[in-house]
């Protein structure tokens, strides 16, 4: 399809979602639940022509500490990464000590609010990603329960309409996950991001150490919604006799941990599948006690939703020694091929590799290939020598070494510092292994893509992607005397060096951070355009340098792509066939969760909200906000 004609087709779109007659994976209320992982929006209000006139409509702070936004100050939580959720004129969000908020869509006041760490003596604090609503088919249901993870390893279930604990649903509404996990005193576990939903099941994984090779388990269990009882368990690093277990020396198994799913799953309902972005193994940086493959580790996994049965796999990364985890969730979307409609699953990655797979088998759309990879020098390690990249789309971040000419000029500081930076390292590519000196890898852990994943439009069946481009810096080093393993990541550099100045600016040459648009019906990059401009450079005169970014897009009918992520905390709109930005406005602090958007029942207005949390990796700026636009 033309992009000239994106306009007038996108108004048709909304008009068709709406009738339920295309791309069966969207909701018709944009989105009403996490399973919407396409993040499309069919409403076509604001358009390209009338966003510019874009107001806000309300914010709503949420109390998570005193004074609401401002500099990170010290011990403040962490940003707010929240994507809310839509269902019947109420938006459920959360907030980093895991509160679930009931607001009304359309003020922004709060309805209701449950603080499961109501009257704990020592609070804890995680980013959280948001809730699920049960059924799925909520608009219509009587009764909805609000399902969210704690950072202190519970599962609650909550009534939707009042926001009290699910009595029947384990205890008092709540299921302790650590004892099935094997958690151990002073073992991290905690569940950060939304469960997933099959007909009466939720679904759920868990955030566990990576800084140690064992302690808890990482596998994904999935319970009654009702009852809370389990119903079955994945093991993500097989057992003996299971499929997989042969890629793990004989003890190498035993109580590891990582390979666990942090981010949000995926369901496919209409085939009862649920996808699994399984992370890597732990520790993330030496493998020398689990030589092999490592499976189910850096996998997307396709289980039967109803028994937890492995349908299929695909192996992103073998044996990953770089932190390598798939970091987003699984993006369903049907999409032109070949005469067809062919029903996709889509990982992005740290890597910025984009893998796409049919959904029923797990072929590979595009084709993948076997490439030979450096090996690592650090005693006792044995990497892979080959990794799997896909034919198309190409890679959406740089994966080949820098080079002195590619340095950064920004500034004549900037410059300097890097200079002397560079001269310190060995510039390393795609897979080139930490080594026994500092070593450049590119991409760094912060990717590539992000938590907040991407968007796909129906229409044009383009899928929008925001990427960093931050270079991170490795050196292996000799463990202390009785550490678990002999090598750990450290150096003058440090555990988690980054290939930037005393400003945090990247070191390579601009940009260092992008908006993509792939064609999935050709698999051809559509467009790439800087993302954001960082606050030391613009003030300086200095802009479309992209910025490091977190956040993810949202795609609506009317031919927008919103998007909030850039450390300079904006929340932007831009032209869906262009990559043209048409429209910005700031924000208290960068969003770092993706926008959602809505029809008031009421008012009838589309609204478009976004929580600006800030703060964490990139941005110093923090706020408990969240900030709703509308046309006036």
């Amino acid at each position: 399809m033309a992009p000239v004609r994106a306009s007038a087709w996108h108004l048709l779109a909304a008009t068709l979602v709406v009738a339920g007659v295309l791309s069966t994976h969207v909701s018709t209320q944009a989105p009403s639940s996490v399973h919407d992982s396409a993040r499309f929006a069919p409403l076509a209000d604001i358009t390209r022509q009338n966003v510019t006139t874009l107001v806000p409509a309300w914010t709503f702070h949420s109390g998570d500490f005193a004074g609401g936004q401002g500099p990170e100050p010290k011990g403040a939580v962490p940003g707010l990464q929240s994507r809310p959720v839509y269902s019947r004129g109420t938006l459920y969000v959360t907030t980093p000590s895991s509160i679930v908020i009931a607001l009304d869509a359309e003020t922004g006041k709060e309805r209701w609010r449950h603080d499961p760490q109501q009257g704990a003596t020592k609070r804890c604090h995680q980013p959280h990603r948001g809730v699920a609503l049960w059924p799925v088919d909520h608009e219509q249901a009587s009764s909805r329960t609000v399902l969210s993870g704690t950072c202190d390893g519970r599962l609650i279930a909550l009534d939707a309409d009042t926001g009290r604990p699910r009595k029947g649903f384990g205890a008092n509404g709540a299921i302790d996950l650590r004892p099935g996990a094997d958690v151990q005193p002073g073992d991290d576990f905690a569940v950060t991001s939304a469960p997933a939903i099959f007909k009466d099941l939720v679904i759920t994984g868990a955030l566990v150490p990576e800084g140690k090779p064992r302690g808890p388990a990482g596998d994904v269990r999935a319970f009654d919604v009702r009852t809370g009882r389990e119903a079955w368990r994945f093991h993500t690093v097989p057992r003996p006799g299971e499929h997989g277990h042969e890629t793990w020396p004989r003890d190498g198994w035993q109580r590891r941990t990582g390979a666990n799913v942090w981010s949000s799953m995926t369901v496919d309902h209409e085939r009862g599948l649920v996808f699994l972005p399984i992370g890597s193994p732990s520790y993330d940086f030496y493998g020398g006690d689990r030589k092999g493959r490592n499976l189910f580790g850096n996998s997307l996994v396709a289980l039967d939703a109803a028994t937890g049965t492995r349908r299929w796999h695909q192996q992103l990364v073998h044996h990953d020694v770089w932190d390598y985890d798939p970091p987003s969730q699984p993006i369903l979307a049907d999409i032109p091929r070949n005469g067809r409609t062919v029903p996709v699953v889509i990982q992005l990655t740290k890597m910025g590799l984009v893998f796409v797979f049919e959904r029923a088998t797990g072929l590979p759309v595009f084709g993948i290939e076997e490439r030979r990879v450096p090996v690592s020098e650090v005693p006792g390690e044995e990497t892979s020598p080959t990794q799997p990249i896909p034919i198309a789309p190409a890679p959406l971040a740089r994966t080949t070494p820098v080079t002195r000419d590619q340095l950064t000029s920004v500034t004549p500081q900037s410059r300097a510092e890097c200079e002397a930076l560079f001269a310190r390292v060995t510039a390393g590519g795609l897979y080139t292994p930490p080594g026994l000196s500092p070593t450049l890898l590119f991409p760094g852990t912060m990717g590539g893509a992000t938590w907040s994943g991407g968007a796909v439009d129906p229409v044009s069946s383009y899928l929008v992607v925001n990427t960093n481009e931050i270079g991170a810096i490795a050196q292996m080093v000799p463990a202390p005397a009785g550490a678990p393993l002999p090598w750990v990541r450290g150096g003058a550099l440090g555990a988690y060096g980054r290939f930037w100045d005393s400003q945090q600016l990247p070191c390579q040459a601009p940009p260092w951070g992008k908006l993509n648009a792939i064609d999935l019906s050709t698999g051809k990059i559509a467009w790439q355009v800087p993302l954001g401009n960082v606050p030391v450079l613009e003030a300086q005169g200095i802009t479309g340098t992209g910025s490091l970014n977190l956040g993810g897009p949202m795609v609506t009918a009317g031919g927008l792509v919103f998007i909030g992520g850039a450390i300079d905390s904006r929340l932007r709109a831009f032209d869906i066939r262009t990559g043209q930005e048409v429209w910005r406005a700031q924000l208290p602090a960068s969003g770092h969760g993706a926008p959602v958007s809505y029809r008031g029942p009421k008012t009838g207005k589309q609204y478009v909200v976004i929580a600006a949390g800030g703060g964490g990796k990139f941005s110093k700026a923090i706020s408990d906000a969240f900030v709703a636009f509308a046309l006036p």
